[in-house]
């Protein structure tokens, strides 16, 4: 039945539009408010995003969140244009006033094997599969779909910024991943990830030309794989030149 409104999308609910309350959403919204193809006080619709994908190690993270239309949450909005002190106070509040949420997650070795963006699109399908309630549609932030999943999606581009469900999981899914770097901060201090959460700062990628890869790191990021390679080489010009002051003294 979602199928054919979603190809069709049945004149009916297309007539009534479910808006995200644009007071509460981001100053400068540049596309145009989101129309759900179905009605969510009638329909189980399912919000879907991640947190982590341009950090150089650590979890993927991410979110599917059901809202329950008669216990709204205030203060909604992608969690990227909230402080760090919102985020985790909405947190709790999601959880409690959802219908329904989950988590689900890819590790960097995921990462490597899949890349970023099809590890996060299994994050999600994870995270919905976490999930203990059955959707009649997911909404999934960005223009991808999630794959190998027997359930509609829809794919809407600034999703977090557009539709509450999205914006509930975006926040979910970052304060997670967040959490994550936090207890990794506590066993490698001296990496600072509670500073830059795995980001390509400039203090990050000086601290890993001196410090030891760490198997939480993706090796097949750009700047982690320069480095790997610029240790190998100077480990192999060590040896080189150990072996050559060795035979020198034969």
């Amino acid at each position: 039945m979602i199928s054919s409104i979603l190809l069709k999308i049945n004149l009916t609910v297309s007539k009534q539009i479910f808006l995200f309350n644009e007071t509460k959403m981001a100053k400068n919204i540049v596309f145009e408010p989101f129309v759900y193809p179905v009605d969510p006080s009638l329909f189980k619709v399912c919000g879907a995003d991640e947190a982590g994908r341009g950090p150089l190690m650590g979890n993927v993270v991410a979110a599917c969140v059901v809202l329950d239309r008669n216990n709204p949450i205030e203060g909604l909005n992608d969690s990227k244009q909230l402080s760090e002190k919102k985020r985790d106070a909405l947190e709790p509040l999601i959880k409690e006033k959802a219908l329904a949420y989950g988590i689900g997650q890819c590790t960097p070795e995921e990462i490597d094997r899949m890349n970023i963006l099809n590890a996060s699109l299994e994050a999600m399908k994870r995270a919905y599969e976490n999930m203990l309630l059955k959707c009649d549609l997911i909404l999934v932030d960005g223009n991808k779909i999630i794959k190998n999943i027997d359930i509609p999606c829809q794919a809407v581009v600034k999703g977090d910024a557009r539709v509450a469900e999205i914006a509930a999981a975006s926040i979910l899914a970052k304060v997670e991943r967040d959490r994550q770097m936090y207890e990794l901060d506590r066993q490698y201090p001296q990496y600072h990830f509670a500073k830059h959460k795995g980001y390509p700062t400039k203090q990050h990628l000086e601290l890993l030309e001196k410090l030891p890869i760490l198997p939480c790191y993706r090796k097949t990021y750009g700047p982690v794989r320069k480095v790997i390679e610029a240790k190998n080489i100077k480990k192999q010009n060590e040896s080189f030149d150990s072996s050559s002051v060795n035979e020198s003294l034969l």
